[in-house]
């Protein structure tokens, strides 16, 4: 893989120059069982309390390739070990943010293992609800966190799930709103959204246009990276080549904004063309010291688990119904 030097004034730094497929990060394996599992059906029994007497807790991510995901993880383990004593944590993530059939295997192992609650940031808002269900049916409490499951899919099978999560339209906005004060009425941008049936993804999408119309900007393409640097790479190259006077790129994850910085900088754009990205991820911290990204969102990853485990915890100790919690999300500048 070969670097391209970001030209913004006192900036200097090396940026991937993604001719090729671009290695994001260190892929960690999946948690995943060797054996398979078969279906749960609403016959299942009841899952058993654990031999410590202490709930057992699933936490079913997306991608960890991704470094939310991860960072989410680790604020995950870092409570439990603080609170051992309450509970034990098992961590799943699947391999790429698209593999609805591994996380739906992750759901129905978590099911099999007997734990007694499942907190899933889920990869689609409507295709796992089937699984979630069966869960449900088995005995299991399931919180939803980061990607809001569908609500008519929910109603459809008769399934209630409280989502402890941030609103991901107004973080998007409020970012959005940042980018305008750099821009002015009239001038052309373009959205790279998330994977398009993802709850999130939407409601960042939706976010970034409320913030443009208001504006006055002017939209020319909305195309989606997938959630990942590398195809956001192409498709920002694409957006550029076919827009030349697209003026800024609103990116709805940080990954696709590192993706987006180096196409700018490869198309001979550094300074020309703004960048905004979502979720405050380390490796994005460089390029908004030095001008390279503008701003972002943070949704506190490191916290999104852990609010989501509390919530679970409670209505296990309590025996309550809980109702979805809204979770902080800030606008990030440098």
């Amino acid at each position: 893989m070969g670097f391209i030097r970001c030209e913004n004034e006192g900036c200097g730094r090396l940026l991937p120059l993604v001719s090729s497929p671009v290695p994001t990060m260190k892929l960690i394996p999946t948690l995943l069982l060797a054996a398979s599992v078969s279906g749960i059906d609403s016959c299942s029994p009841q899952p058993s309390s654990p031999p410590s007497g202490k709930p057992k807790v699933a936490l079913v991510m997306k991608s960890l390739a991704n470094e939310f995901f991860q960072t989410m993880a680790e604020g995950a383990k870092k409570h439990q070990a603080a609170h051992a004593a309450d509970y034990d944590l098992v961590v799943n993530g699947i391999k790429n943010e698209t593999d609805l059939a591994e996380q739906v295997g992750l759901v129905e192992q978590m099911v099999a293992q007997g734990v007694q609650a499942i907190v899933i940031a889920p990869a689609d808002s409507k295709a796992l609800v089937t699984v979630l269900k069966r869960a449900k049916d088995a005995g299991v409490l399931v919180i939803n966190i980061d990607n809001k499951l569908d609500a008519d899919t929910l109603k459809q099978v008769g399934l209630q799930i409280p989502f402890v999560g941030p609103d991901n339209r107004a973080g998007a906005k409020a970012v959005g709103e940042v980018l305008a004060k750099n821009l002015k009425a009239g001038d052309e941008v373009a959205i790279i959204e998330g994977v398009t049936t993802a709850f999130n993804g939407q409601q960042r999408k939706a976010g970034f246009e409320d913030a443009m119309n208001a504006a006055g900007m002017k939209i020319v393409s909305t195309q989606s990276g997938q959630w990942e640097m590398e195809r956001a790479n192409g498709v920002a190259a694409g957006i550029i080549a076919a827009n030349p006077n697209v003026k800024a790129l609103l990116c709805a994850n940080d990954n696709m904004a590192l993706g987006a910085a180096a196409a700018v900088q490869a198309a001979g754009k550094a300074g020309q063309v703004q960048i905004v990205g979502f979720d405050n991820i380390a490796a994005l911290k460089p390029l908004l010291a030095d001008g390279c990204v503008l701003a972002t969102a943070d949704q506190h990853g490191d916290q999104l688990a852990v609010f989501g485990i509390e919530a679970a915890l409670k209505v296990l100790k309590e025996k309550t119904t809980l109702s979805d919690q809204q979770t902080p999300v800030d606008v990030v500048t440098k």
